[in-house]
């Protein structure tokens, strides 16, 4: 059995990355209502566990659609995008499900903004983000989107915390 067409099936996203033009933010925002189906079908733990599967997923995918080839980061490859931003949305998840706030509601500031820092983290790729992201192969495709989402949810919970008051106590 030949895996490439199937891990590049995995690792475009079911295709999204060959949209164009910034497969990437293509990428992110088929991100959003899959990030939001997880979260209504099981909250915050499922979103973790669906995160942790995917980076695994995404790692192998990224690894066999690229063998041979010269361009281990090719832009189709967007299935680093999906992990990022669900990390980004982290935050939001995590305080709803705390809350026990109805999992249908997805509050639009939260996600626009995780969707928004995320993708600016990721184009321009500050310190750890550029790090990772000159390692090179699956792991340096898959880890610098890990860190900009991490440096996303840290803005998010930030904006999250002033917005419901809780650093201006």
């Amino acid at each position: 059995m030949q895996t490439k067409p199937f891990a590049r099936l995995i690792a475009t996203v079911f295709g999204t990355g060959n949209l164009k033009p910034a497969p990437g933010t293509w990428g992110s925002a088929v991100a959003i209502p899959l990030g939001w189906a997880l979260h209504y079908a099981g909250g915050f733990p499922l979103l973790l566990v669906a995160s942790v599967v995917v980076f695994g997923l995404g790692y192998w995918a990224t690894r066999e659609a690229t063998r041979g080839e010269a361009d281990h980061d090719p832009s189709e490859i967007v299935i680093d995008e999906v992990v990022g931003l669900w990390i980004a949305l982290f935050p939001l998840s995590f305080g709803m499900w705390r809350m026990g706030a109805e999992p249908h509601v997805f509050p639009w500031p939260g996600w626009v903004g995780a969707f928004l820092t995320f993708r600016l983290f990721d184009i321009w790729k500050p310190g750890p983000v550029g790090w990772a992201d000159r390692k090179g192969g699956p792991m340096g495709v898959m880890l610098d989107d890990v860190i900009a989402g991490l440096m996303a949810a840290v803005v998010v919970a930030l904006a999250a915390a002033v917005a419901h008051g809780v650093l201006l106590r």
